[in-house]
Formats: structure tokens, sequence, C-alpha cells
């Protein structure tokens, strides 16, 4: 048995690193490819080092105001997304709550209905939602990525499930003492809701930073444009099309992301279990 367990470890650590790899080596040539220069680029190809180390990328990124103004773009990704994860964890802490401590007609068929029609692929929602938008007048405006981005069922689903393993005892504790309905959600759930919550804010801050479709849909204004849509424009922004640059604003855009999951890793191993809030 202890043979087969540690064939069975072996495995999954190789399948685990292959994988890794496969993700980690782009990222990494697609940094040090960022430090090359144009030429080495086009002459030299695969390489990770560069033998000739330059900023060229990124000082032509930052200086580039009129056609690519990725200062601007950068600030605008970061209104939308910081927007979308604030308000993502206040709705969907309101609403899993209610679809796992309240007992009300059609709780659980709501529940699923929801979850049914999240199996759609979003692409269909895109001409409907658009002329949504278009009635709205929130086209060119950071409303019309806000609002589609608070509807992600999955979030929902996730804190919904965490929340049923919270024991119901916590609940019956709170309304003995006399606590009303919002206090036993706000004083005593929602503490416990935290490590789910910081990967719901996580995913609805990274699915915002990362959307490429949408904003090149609802954007036409240079000036308004989150990154992602904005780096669309970098392959004409300098006479042709041109690797380095347009490495350079790849990585500034990952960068927010990486930050935010090197900080928050902890919080996926206490989601998981659906008891991480209970202690003691």
């Amino acid at each position: 048995m202890r043979r087969k367990e540690k064939a069975a470890k072996a495995i999954v650590f190789l399948v685990t690193g292959v994988t890794a790899l496969l993700w980690i080596i782009p990222i990494v040539w697609a940094f040090f490819t960022s430090f090359k220069t144009e030429t080495e680029i086009k002459t030299k190809g695969f390489g990770f080092l560069p033998k000739e180390w330059t900023f060229e990328n990124y000082i032509n990124i930052f200086g580039n105001t009129d056609n690519a103004p990725i200062i601007r773009w950068f600030g605008n990704s970061m209104i939308i997304a910081v927007t979308v994860a604030v308000l993502s964890v206040a709705l969907v802490s309101v609403t899993a709550y209610g679809y796992s401590r309240l007992n009300f007609k059609y709780r659980d068929t709501l529940f699923y209905m929801l979850m049914g029609i999240s199996l759609f692929p979003n692409i269909i929602n895109i001409i409907p939602l658009y002329q949504m938008m278009t009635w709205l007048k929130w086209v060119n405006t950071n409303m019309a990525m806000i609002v589609p981005g608070l509807g992600a069922v999955t979030n929902i689903f996730l804190v919904r499930q965490f929340s049923l393993g919270i024991p119901k005892e916590f609940d019956e504790a709170a309304k003995i003492d006399g606590a009303r309905e919002f206090a036993v959600f706000a004083r005593v759930i929602l503490p416990m809701l935290k490590p789910v919550l910081t990967v719901v804010a996580l995913f609805s801050f990274t699915g915002s930073w990362n959307d490429f479709l949408w904003p090149t849909i609802v954007f036409n204004d240079v000036e308004k444009m989150p990154l992602t849509a904005g780096l669309k424009l970098l392959n004409g922004a300098y006479g042709g099309f041109q690797l380095g640059p347009i490495l350079a604003a790849a990585c500034i855009a990952i960068f927010p992301t990486f930050v935010l999951y090197l900080f928050a890793q902890k919080y996926f191993l206490q989601s998981m279990s659906l008891s991480s809030g209970v202690k003691g």
C-alpha cells in the first residue's frame, strides 16, 4: 500500500509540475523578452535572457500618451475592477446568506434555476446586453463594465456551499440573545465568511481586470478604455507590429493580479474547507 501511495504521489507531483511549467514558461519568456530590443526579438529567435538589456519598450509605452495612454488605461481598469470586487462581495454575501440560511418558498428551486441559467455560454448574451447598455446610455462608461460583472453565479454557489458548512447553532444562539436577522448575518455569519469572500473578491477582480471581449465592444473612446481593450491598439501604435512594447504592456497588465494571488493564496486553502470559518 505504501508503494502504491508513493507511486500515486509521484504521478500527481509529476503532472502538477508539468502543468505548472506549461503555465509559467510563457510568462517568464514574455517578461524577459520585454527587456530585449526589437531587433534581437526578430533575429535571435526563442530565448529567455536578453543579450542586451534595455528599458526602451517600457519607456516607449509610458511615453506614448497620444494614441496609447497606458497609465490612463491602467487607472480605468483599476477603478472598474476594484468596484466590481467590492460590490460583488456585498451582493454575493447577502444572496448566498438568503439561499443557505433563510427558509422561504421555492428557495431551492430558484437557486437551481439560477445555476441552470448560468450554464449557457456568456457569448449568447453579448448582443442583448449591448442593446441594454445602449438603451441605458452606458456605452463608453464604467457602468457598462461594472453592472454586468456583478452577475457571477459561480461566486454565489461558492459562498452558499461554504455557508452551509457553518452550524445553524450559531444563528439560534444569536436569536436567543435577541439578535434580528440582519444582525445574525452581519455580526455572526459574515465574519466567518471572510476566507471565501476574499476568494470571491479575488475572482471578481481578476475576471473584470482580464476581460477582453466585452470592453472592446462597449468602449470606442481611447481615453475611457480599460487596459485589456487598450492593449489591442498597441498593434499599430508604433508604426507596425512590434512585440517588445506589447509584451511590456502585457507584463504591466498581469502585475496587479500576480500580487493579489501572492497575498491571498492562503484563503484558497481555507475556502476549500466548508467548516473553516468555525474555530474551536
